[in-house]
C-alpha cells in the first residue's frame, strides 16, 4: 500500500498528467483565450456545485475568507489568458515549455510573499530548467509576441499557486476550487467588454463541438486537475509543486506532436533539455522525501 508521502506525489503527478492535455484543448477550441477560458470557470462551477450538494461536501464560505479565495480566482482566470494565448500565437510547445518559468517565478516570489528565507537551492534548480527550455527550443525567437505570453502565464502561475497555498490549509479543495471558478468567472465578466473591444469576434457563444470540449476541459482538466493540486499544497510546497509541473510540458508535446503533427525532430538538443528538467523534479523531489523522513525521525 502507498504511504501518505506517496499518496500526496501520485495525486501530483496525476494532476500534471490531466495538465498535459490541456493545452490540446487550446488548439481544439475555436473561441479566442477570454471567452474559452470564461466557459471553462463558468462550466467547472456550473458542474462542481451539483456534485457539492449530492456528495454533501458543499461548504459555504462567508465575509473575507470568501473574497481571498476569490481573488485567488482572479489570478488563476489570468494565468489561463496568457497560457492558451500563447498557445493561439505561437503554438502547444511553446505555450507549454514557458510554463515551465513557473518555478523559477516562484523561487523569486514564495519567499518574498510568505516571508521565509530565500533559497538558492531552489533558484539552482529553477535555473536547470530554464537551461532545459533553452535547450529544446535552441533559443527560438520566431514567436515574440506567443513567447511574451507564455512568460506572463508562468508568473501570474506562481503567484497563483503562493496564494492558493496560503488559504487552502483553512478550507476543502472542492469549496476552494468551487469559489475560486465563480470569482475568475466574474473578474472576466467585467473585463470582457474591454477585451473583445481589443479583439473582437464573430460569435460569442460555442458551437456543438467546441461544447463538447469544453465539457471535458471543465470536468477532467478542471475540477479534477485542480482538485489533485490543491490536495498537494497543503502538505508540500509551492516550490515543489510548480517545480514538478515542468514536467507537464513533456506530455504536452508528445501530444501535440501525435495529434498536431508539431514534428520536432527528437534531436540531442531536445534529449538534453528534457534530462535537465527531469533532473530538476527529481532532486527537488528528493529533498522533500529525506525531509519528511527526517521529521518522522525527530
Amino acid at each position: 500500500m502507498a504511504t501518505k508521502d506517496q499518496s500526496i506525489f501520485i495525486k501530483l503527478h496525476l494532476s500534471i498528467l490531466l495538465a498535459g492535455f490541456t493545452g490540446l484543448f487550446g488548439r481544439l477550441i475555436t473561441l479566442n483565450e477570454g471567452l474559452l477560458v470564461f466557459y471553462r470557470m463558468l462550466f467547472a462551477a456550473l458542474l462542481l456545485y451539483p456534485i457539492l450538494r449530492l456528495t454533501k461536501t458543499w461548504v459555504r464560505v462567508r465575509g473575507k475568507e470568501m473574497w481571498k479565495i476569490a481573488a485567488t480566482g482572479c489570478l488563476l482566470g489570468l494565468h489561463w489568458v496568457f497560457f492558451f494565448g500563447s498557445i493561439k500565437l505561437a503554438n502547444i510547445s511553446i505555450g507549454v515549455i514557458c510554463f515551465s518559468l513557473t518555478s523559477f517565478f516562484t523561487a523569486l516570489l514564495e519567499p518574498l510573499l510568505l516571508r521565509r528565507r530565500f533559497s538558492w537551492r531552489e533558484l539552482a534548480l529553477s535555473l536547470l530548467t530554464v537551461c532545459g527550455i533553452a535547450l529544446i527550443f535552441q533559443f527560438d525567437t520566431r514567436y515574440r509576441t506567443g513567447i511574451l505570453f507564455g512568460v506572463a502565464s508562468a508568473a501570474l502561475a506562481a503567484l497563483f499557486t503562493i496564494t492558493n497555498k496560503k488559504v487552502a490549509v483553512r478550507h476543502a479543495s472542492s469549496t476552494m476550487l468551487f469559489y475560486e471558478m465563480v470569482g475568475g468567472c466574474l473578474m472576466l465578466v467585467c473585463l470582457m467588454p474591454f477585451y473583445l473591444h481589443f479583439s473582437p469576434v464573430a460569435s460569442l457563444f460555442p458551437g456543438t463541438t467546441d461544447l463538447l470540449w469544453l465539457f471535458i476541459l471543465a470536468l477532467f482538466c478542471t475540477i479534477g486537475l485542480y482538485m489533485l493540486q490543491i490536495e498537494a499544497l497543503k502538505s508540500i510546497s509551492a516550490f515543489t509543486v510548480n517545480l514538478s509541473y515542468n514536467l507537464e510540458p513533456i506530455y504536452s508535446i508528445i501530444l501535440a506532436m501525435l495529434f498536431f503533427g508539431e514534428a520536432r525532430e527528437l534531436t540531442l538538443p531536445f534529449y538534453a533539455g528534457l534530462g535537465l528538467i527531469f533532473l530538476s523534479v527529481f532532486l527537488q523531489s528528493r529533498k522533500v522525501g529525506s525531509e519528511k523522513k527526517s521529521a518522522i525521525k525527530q
